[in-house]
């Protein structure tokens, strides 16, 4: 998948668990593990912006693009 969700990173910068985090956002541990592994089909704003606030991060290092390489031609 081209978005890669980088909240694992964060969390090890930071040195927060799942569910300390998931405490902080307002979400259940399960629900953030769907985020952050990538399995997430949408993120609310209010989710991302309090993902942002819990770690203390811009959007962008959350969710990145990176170009498809498996696609043939």
């Amino acid at each position: 998948m081209p978005i890669v969700v980088d909240i694992d990173v964060l969390m090890a910068k930071r040195k927060m668990s799942v569910a300390t985090l998931a405490d902080r956002v307002g979400i259940t541990p399960a629900n953030l593990a769907v985020l952050k592994n990538g399995r997430a089909k949408a993120v609310r704003f209010t989710t991302l912006e309090a993902l942002c606030d819990a770690l203390e991060c811009q959007p962008g290092e959350i969710l990145r693009w990176e170009p498809d390489t498996s696609a043939q031609d």
